[in-house]
């Protein structure tokens, strides 16, 4: 195919991209438009593809914060941009950001890109809204929420160690890699009870095309375009719900043999997994894709934050080598009390007052999780702004982790930080430091996160 065919069919794509995003978004949009001189200010950039191309070009740069500095310095901390179809405020005000997370379900409602929507499921746990979210929640906290639990405890020490040992006659270690194969093979194991092997393996090499898919522009009638990311995302959810829906139909094909609970008995059993309380909840109202959705949506937060939290971790210890010198010696003490082979328990992990700074500085300076897409379900009044009804909102962490006002030299990695200012640890601290979101949404597998994490930098500091 010649440069001149190349260019022709890349124009016709572009308008393609260009008149679908244009009417797909025009409706969401409105409620913005009509208002937009009471509105935060800003620039919206290129017509109808707005600042989009800014924004990921941005943070697939090692240094992304610029995006946002330039338009605090411009518009303050709350301004008006437009990316991914919509006229959208974007907020790096971290009073206004806890206001938002706060008004979840009343005030806003949480709105993501349809991209993801599609990627993730109408039915899963980040797009579900009033009473459907509440229940999914609630079951999310039950099965994730109880980190010290000995043999979930007992279950993230061997896979860890597992994982490890292939590293030894390795010469080099693709460390996110790895990292992501433990928290995939833990989250698996939590949801359908499969341990580490063949049928996981192949699942996590399809999830991988799916996750691609998230940062990835969607192009209209992608599943038409396999040889786009997001036509392969769209074909690796298929056949990653397709495994999922195989195990959970097996499931409730066994239950149903069984002749379903065994009375109130069941009903106290602890669980083995998530289908296993999908499958008991509410009297086993939840549907096949329900369950479906739900568990994709779950194997996406636990594979994908977790393991980039452990990778920046070691980058960031790599870097301060006096924090590695502090972080060795805690778990050093750590593994002369237990002896060689003990696995750790929940005393141990209570016992790691300096990992569980790294951790925070981890968390504030990497930003796992960057903000959250909100819709304002009826007009905003904040400062001297009116946000209207129906306009999109992106509340920032990013934003406010990395600011100077709140954190001295806030782009500089300082464990100690949280050693020595009790400010952090208040409630004013508390109100800027929001890796893990808060409200209603306040991830339910936060503790868990930090458990594994603090269990991998032992065995790492130890080890190696």
């Amino acid at each position: 195919m010649d440069a001149a065919t190349l260019l022709v069919l890349a124009a016709a794509a572009a308008a393609v991209v260009a008149v679908t995003l244009g009417w797909l978004f025009a409706g969401h949009a409105a409620g913005c438009v009509k208002k937009r001189a009471r509105m935060p200010p800003g620039s919206t950039g290129l017509p109808l593809i707005g600042e989009t191309l800014r924004l990921i070009s941005a943070y697939k740069t090692p240094n992304p914060e610029p995006f946002i500095d330039e338009r605090v310095a411009r518009h303050g901390g709350v301004f008006t941009t437009h990316v991914f179809g919509e006229r959208t405020v974007f907020s790096a005000d971290p009073a206004f950001n806890r206001l938002l997370l706060a008004a979840e379900g009343r005030a806003v409602d949480s709105s993501y890109p349809s991209s993801i929507a599609t990627l993730l499921g109408a039915r899963s746990l980040l797009l579900t809204r009033g009473a459907a979210h509440k229940r999914l929640h609630s079951l999310t906290l039950t099965r994730l929420g109880r980190p010290a639990s000995p043999p979930l405890l007992a279950h993230i020490d061997r896979l860890v160690l597992a994982t490890m040992r292939q590293w030894e006659p390795a010469a080099t270690v693709r460390l996110l890699d790895e990292t992501k194969k433990i928290t995939f093979n833990l989250t698996v194991k939590q949801l359908v009870s499969i341990e580490p092997g063949p049928w996981t393996e192949s699942l996590r090499r399809e999830y991988v095309k799916l996750i691609d898919g998230f940062f990835s522009i969607p192009f209209p009638f992608a599943y038409l375009l396999p040889f786009t990311t997001y036509g392969q995302a769209l074909k690796a959810r298929k056949k990653v719900a397709g495994a999922l829906r195989e195990v959970i139909k097996k499931r409730m094909e066994e239950k149903a043999e069984n002749g379903g609970a065994d009375g109130e008995d069941e009903g106290k059993k602890e669980k083995n997994d998530m289908v296993e309380e999908l499958l008991e909840a509410e009297g086993g109202r939840f549907s096949e894709e329900e369950m479906v959705d739900f568990c994709l949506s779950l194997l996406v937060a636990g594979y994908e934050t977790t393991s980039v939290l452990m990778t920046l971790a070691v980058k960031f210890l790599t870097e301060t080598p006096a924090a590695l010198a502090e972080l060795k010696e805690e778990h050093a003490n750590i593994r002369d009390m237990k002896g060689k082979n003990q696995p750790l328990e929940w005393s141990d992990y209570k016992s790691m007052p300096f990992t569980q700074c790294v951790i925070n500085e981890t968390l504030r300076v990497g930003n796992i999780i960057s903000g959250v897409f909100r819709r304002a379900n009826t007009d905003i009044h904040y400062k001297d702004y009116t946000i209207p009804k129906g306009c999109k909102i992106f509340a920032s962490f990013r934003a406010v982790h990395l600011n100077n006002e709140h954190y001295e030299n806030a782009r500089t990695f300082n464990p100690w930080r949280w050693q020595i200012n009790n400010k952090l640890q208040n409630a004013v601290g508390a109100n800027i430091f929001t890796p893990f979101g808060g409200g209603p949404r306040l991830c339910p597998g936060y503790e868990l996160a930090r458990v594994v994490v603090s269990i991998f930098l032992h065995h790492l500091v130890t080890c190696f």
